[in-house]
This record gives C-alpha cells, sequence and structure tokens, in this order.
C-alpha cells in the first residue's frame, strides 16, 4: 500500500493491500469486527478542551460557526505576509522513495558527505548524530517495527512499509508514550473523523490499512490495540478516518511533497477554494532542530474578526471537480464565494473572446452550448470544435498526471497546479492544499541534452530553450489570471521564468535565421535585464508567500543571490560597453577622404 493507493482508494472506493491477513483464520473475523455499526460517540459529552491547541498564538482564536464547525479566526488584523501560525508538526515521516534523499529528522536534502543511515533497520537516515539522538526516543519503536516487517514481506518491493503506515505507527507510539489523557493524544483525538458518513463499500480500504498497521506494531489482534487508547472497532475506523482526511503534505521549500504529516492546530483550518493563508515550509532557519517548521502565512490581509482558510484541494480546477474533489474526500458542499456565486467571470472556466475585445465567455457545456462574450455579447460559433480541443486537453492532462507516478525522472516532479495540502485530496499529492506546481518543470526540462539530439537539422541550438521560456511564460500568465499576487505557486512560477532567462544562451541566432515569436525572449543584454527583472517580481512575491520575515525563505534567499549575479554580470556588461566607446577612434570632421 503506497499514499497513491491511498488516494485511489478514497477515489474507487476500493483498494488492494499486499498486507497479509494477520492470520488465515481470523481474517474474516477481523475484518468484519473492523466494520463498527453506524453509531457515533460524537454525541457524547465532550471533555473539557480548554487546554487544547496551546500553541496557537493569542491574536487567533478557535472557535465554532453552525455553517463549517470549528475553524480558526483572527482576533486582530493580519497583513499579508505575516506569518499566522508557525510550529512543528506532531509526527511526520518522510515517503518512501525519499527516505534516501532526507534527513527523517529535520527533512533537510542529503549533503555532500551523504546521510548516516541507521545501522540496525537500514531504512531511515539522517543529516548527523544531533538529529538522529533526537529522533531516537520514537525510531527505537520503529526500528524494530521496520526490520519485523520486512522480515515478513512477501517480496523487495514491499520491504518497507508505505508512509501512511509509517506514520500511524509514530502517531500511535507518542500517544501511548505521551499518556492517552495528554494534551498530544486528546489533540488527536478532536481530529475529524467521518466515519458516520462513509459509504459501507469504503470500509474495505480502512480495514486494510488498519490491518497493516496491527502488522506494524506487531500485534495478534485488534484488541491488543487498548494499549494505545482504542477499544472497538468504531475506534480504529475513526482513527484511520481522522488520519485519511487531516494529514497534511510535508513539503520542500519549493513545495515538491517529501512526506506526509499530522498537524491537530492546522488541521483546524478551514477550506475556501479563494484561501487567504497557505501552508508552507519556509525553512527560513538555519537550526536544525526546529524543522520541518511548517507555517500558515497570509497571502491577502485578514482583518480582525475574520476566518482563515487554506485550500484543500488543487484550487486552479474548474468549479465542478473542486465540489467533486471535496465530496469525495471530505464529505461537504464548498460554499466559498468562487462556488457558491456561480461562473462569475472565472477564467477556470472561460474562453477568450473571439472578437478579442478582452472579454470571456463562459465555457459551452453538451447541454448548453450556446456561449456568447459577457462584455461586446460576440457569438462562439464553433462550439463543437470547443468541446473537442477540452476533451482532447482534459485526456493529454490526465494521461501526463499518470505518467509522473510511473516513470522515474518525473516522478519526483508535483502534479498540476496543490495550499492547504491535504493528504485526502484526490488531484494533489498528499496535502491541505498548495494548487500543485505546474505539471511539467521548466527548468529540468531545459537542461535535458535530448532536446538537441532531437532537432532537426535547420533548427537553431537556442530554439529548444527559448520555447521552454515560452511555455514558462504562458504557464505564468495562465496562474497569474487564476491565483492572487503572492500565491506560492505564483511566486515560484516567476522564480521559475526568471531563472530560465538567466540561463546562458547557446550562440545567437545569425541574422538572416527566422525563428517563431523571434521577439520574445529577447537576446543578449535585453535578455539578462528582463532575467533581473522578473526575479525581483518573483522575489517580492516570494516574500509573501514565505513570509516577510523569513525573507521568503530558502527559495527566496537562493533568489537574492541569483540577482546579486545578475546586478554584476549587467554591471560588467555596462562597462565594457562604455570601455568599447571610449577606445573607439573618433572620426574628426572633414576628416574623410584625405
Amino acid at each position: 500500500m503506497s499514499f497513491s493507493d491511498l488516494k485511489s482508494g478514497r477515489q474507487s472506493k476500493q483498494s488492494k493491500s499486499f498486507v497479509e491477513s494477520i492470520t488465515n483464520s481470523d481474517e474474516a473475523s477481523s475484518s468484519s469486527a473492523l466494520v463498527p455499526k453506524i453509531t457515533d460517540k460524537d454525541a457524547e459529552a465532550a471533555q473539557d478542551d480548554s487546554d487544547l491547541y496551546n500553541t496557537v498564538p493569542s491574536y487567533l482564536e478557535v472557535k465554532s460557526t453552525a455553517e463549517r464547525g470549528r475553524g480558526v479566526f483572527a482576533k486582530e488584523g493580519i497583513k499579508r505576509g505575516s506569518i499566522v501560525l508557525a510550529l512543528k508538526p506532531h509526527i511526520h515521516v518522510l515517503a518512501t522513495r525519499n527516505l534516501d534523499s532526507f534527513c527523517s529528522a529535520c527533512v533537510s536534502p542529503a549533503p555532500e558527505a551523504g546521510l548516516k543511515r541507521c545501522t540496525r533497520c537500514k531504512v531511515v537516515s539522517y543529516c548527523g548524530a544531533a538529529c538522529q539522538n533526537g529522533d531516537w526516543t520514537i525510531h527505537k519503536k520503529e526500528c524494530a517495527a521496520i526490520q519485523r516487517w520486512a522480515a515478513g514481506a512477501p517480496s523487495p518491493d514491499v520491504a518497507i512499509p508505505a508512509e501512511p503506515i509509517r506514520c500511524l505507527g509514530r502517531v500511535l507510539w507518542k500517544r501511548q508514550k505521551e499518556g492517552l489523557k495528554s494534551v498530544y493524544s486528546r489533540e488527536i483525538d478532536a481530529l475529524i473523523s467521518h466515519r458516520t458518513a462513509l459509504p459501507e463499500s469504503s470500509y474495505e480500504h480502512l480495514t486494510h490499512l488498519a490491518h497493516s498497521v496491527i502488522r506494524y506494531l506487531g500485534l495478534n489482534a485488534p484488541g491488543e490495540l487498548g494499549a494505545f487508547g482504542m477499544t472497538t472497532a468504531a475506534d480504529i475506523v475513526d482513527l484511520m478516518s481522522r488520519f485519511t482526511t487531516n494529514s497534511i503534505t510535508l513539503t520542500t521549500p519549493s513545495l515538491t511533497p517529501v512526506g506526509v504529516s499530522v498537524s491537530p492546530p492546522i488541521a483546524l483550518i478551514n477550506h475556501s477554494c479563494d484561501p487567504n493563508a497557505v501552508v508552507v515550509y519556509p525553512r527560513a532557519s538555519s537550526t536544525l532542530s526546529l524543522e520541518p517548521l511548517m507555517q500558515v502565512i497570509a497571502i491577502r490581509d485578514i482583518a480582525p474578526g475574520e476566518e482563515v482558510f487554506t485550500a484543500y484541494i488543487d484550487t486552479t480546477l474548474p468549479r465542478i471537480q473542486r465540489q467533486q474533489a471535496l465530496e469525495a474526500a471530505y464529505n461537504f458542499k464548498c460554499q466559498c464565494s468562487l462556488c457558491a456565486g456561480g461562473w462569475n467571470n472565472d477564467p477556470r472556466e472561460a474562453l477568450q473572446c473571439p472578437k478579442l475585445c478582452g472579454g470571456l465567455c463562459p465555457l459551452p457545456t453538451e447541454e448548453d452550448p450556446l456561449t456568447r462574450c459577457i462584455k461586446c455579447k460576440a457569438v462562439v460559433s464553433s462550439t463543437d470544435s470547443v468541446l473537442d480541443a477540452l476533451r482532447v486537453g482534459q485526456e493529454a492532462l490526465d494521461k501526463a498526471t499518470a505518467l509522473q507516478s510511473q516513470v522515474p525522472s518525473y516522478s519526483q516532479i508535483p502534479p498540476k497546479p496543490c495550499n492547504s495540502q491535504r493528504t485526502s485530496s484526490p488531484s494533489s499529492p498528499p496535502a491541505n492544499s498548495i494548487p500543485p506546481r505546474t505539471l511539467f518543470s521548466p527548468s529540468r526540462a531545459c537542461t535535458k541534452p535530448c532536446y538537441s539530439a532531437t532537432l532537426p537539422a535547420h533548427t537553431h541550438p537556442k530554439m529548444p530553450l527559448d520555447n521552454v521560456i515560452r511555455a514558462s511564460s504562458a504557464s505564468l500568465t495562465g496562474i497569474s489570471a487564476i491565483l492572487c499576487p503572492g500565491h506560492p505557486i505564483r511566486a515560484l512560477a516567476l522564480a521559475e521564468l526568471g531563472k530560465l532567462l538567466a540561463v546562458d544562451e547557446p550562440a545567437p541566432a545569425p541574422p538572416s535565421a527566422t525563428m517563431a515569436n523571434a521577439t520574445f525572449p529577447p537576446s543578449g543584454a535585453p535578455r539578462l535585464q528582463l532575467a533581473r527583472d522578473t526575479l525581483v517580481r518573483a522575489h517580492e512575491e516570494l516574500r509573501i508567500a514565505f513570509g516577510e520575515k523569513n525573507e521568503g525563505g530558502e527559495v527566496g534567499r537562493e533568489v537574492r543571490e541569483m540577482l546579486v549575479r545578475i546586478e554584476n554580470e549587467l554591471s560588467a556588461w555596462k562597462q565594457g560597453v562604455r570601455n568599447v566607446v571610449a577606445d573607439t577612434p573618433k572620426v574628426k570632421k572633414g576628416a574623410v577622404g584625405k
């Protein structure tokens, strides 16, 4: 079972597990025991929770509304770019594919000297002794569990438990260590569970996950989970449901998903398709013990009394797809301003005016093919071709998204534009969701040697780079029409374009060469100046997206360093031009012909 299996299980309501039953004779009884009767203990008197969420700062408050239940509200004004909430997750684990690439404790990328692998389980790695020692209180149980799992695995492919299993194991071991009545345990218990609203078919998937966790913990039957505070089948299903609903993507500073985390205070934040905050990991501190530091950053000004919202899904999707994703994963229908107000000139579901007046036309549908520009009222004539193009485009996107998880070289690239990053988002990696970064990473593409190898003989060598720059610019244009200034996806897209423009050009094309879109990107010094201007814009938005106090986080630091290099290069170029002009002999008036 992998995290992608967890996602597909929510979508298809069926999933397969590589985990064998605990015992053949107990398989039927164990499986049926994990399907509780639909009676919920939520109606029981709630115990005092006044000591919960003490990591939430005083300028925020947790309160309930009739429409959305619990949520986080600002007690005073919060400026965009401000840190709304910053804390380490209760629990985090790396995805299996990233165990050799990042420190399992602080999530730092592998240093030049390499990571230090645990000598016992040979699975978990650390960047140094400090991280290893700090993680040992939980890893000592995890270490034995990983070895036990590997010994019983049917094949090497499943010798390492998937991240949901490892994460739930850590949740339960810490629960046992802290105590069942501790703040930690009660915050986990207070996470919302959709058990009573789940269709009966979904219990099969949760049962497989529960069996996997029980086996991973080294227990012989579900009843032994009493030591972890779970005494009934409903308790077990509740934990599985809480995890799949509330877990949050662990990402790099550039939003690449690398694992999964659990943070009850941040999970309290409700969803909006037009959020005023995002969840990021800026990595602004050089103190490894503080990492991974999860931060909620305001991307719009938040007024006193206003609720803080993040996004649980990919908000670049059209409204119908967003609603389907939310209902499938979270059992609610979004009533935010983008969803409740109908179309409302939403560029996600629009065409340009056929007369190019600057207006938009709602997308035609099979049921209502007639559409016209809302500005000049021009009618879109060829709606059949528009519908065909939409179908072909969606099929291509679906195939490209599937390809990412199948081809190793693309598997590290996040799917199409995920920020709240909730793990149960069907259209994104584990997320509470930052609209994912673009499907295609231009900076990686332009470095692939296969481009120059497959060019036609008449193609100039600078065309591949220029084509990637144009694609990046087009992607940025689309993102900018949907996402507000300071959104992490938009800020990173700007940084990506700026970096591409700063890449050294191949030999300039001869003057006679005819190149498509020759006016963009420019060449020579104007190109470098455009790179500089784009990176300045990127840095401004990164400071909002990843926090003014963080100065844009790790990505902001990288952009600042690149700007310094570009400024130096531009200065040297300008000085060179001045020197050439100064050294060029001036022709005196009347000297010609003498």
